[in-house]
């Protein structure tokens, strides 16, 4: 009797376990969590997954006055990965509050592959008020009127960004 009350349990566990909804989420094992980039650029456009919002955007030269450009003269472009478009607009970060041409300022956890992407983390987002770029070397959390969207803050201890990832 014991031995048929023990199956119908192990089954009835089983089958609770298959009716409920799946909540696995992909690893962030494709980040380097140990390094951290810090860009400021402009946006080029965002992609409002609904798992993870992207800001695909253009760096901009220490100088700030111009974005980067490959050997061909096209921008360099790049990729941050966030939170889903859901919290991401909880934080103001939007296809309207980001329009194209917006600068802003992040820090990111880049691709281990070498792609221009990576995550956001716990990282600042920061965007610079309309028609400002921050000054030669500095970052939107350095001009008046900037606005901070989400948790974190940007890192000051950020690695310097490799000359081939800027290419």
């Amino acid at each position: 009797m014991s031995r048929i009350v023990s199956m119908i349990a192990v089954a009835g566990a089983c089958f609770a376990a298959a009716t409920q909804p799946a909540r696995a989420h992909h690893s962030f094992a494709m980040y380097d969590q140990d390094t951290v980039y810090v860009f400021t650029g402009v946006v080029v456009r965002i992609n409002p997954d609904s798992n993870h919002l992207q800001i695909f955007f253009a760096p901009l030269n220490e100088a700030r006055d111009q974005v980067l450009r490959d050997d061909k003269g096209e921008p360099v472009t790049w990729a941050v990965e966030m939170d889903s478009a859901g919290q991401a607009a909880n934080y103001g970060v939007t296809v309207n509050g980001f329009p194209r041409g917006t600068v802003f300022s992040v820090g990111l956890h880049p691709l281990r592959n070498g792609l221009h992407a990576g995550g956001r983390g716990k990282n600042g987002l920061v965007r610079c008020p309309d028609d400002v770029a921050p000054p030669p070397g500095k970052h939107c959390d350095s001009v008046p009127g900037a606005t901070a969207h989400g948790e974190g803050s940007l890192p000051a201890d950020s690695a310097p960004i490799p000359a081939a990832a800027l290419r």
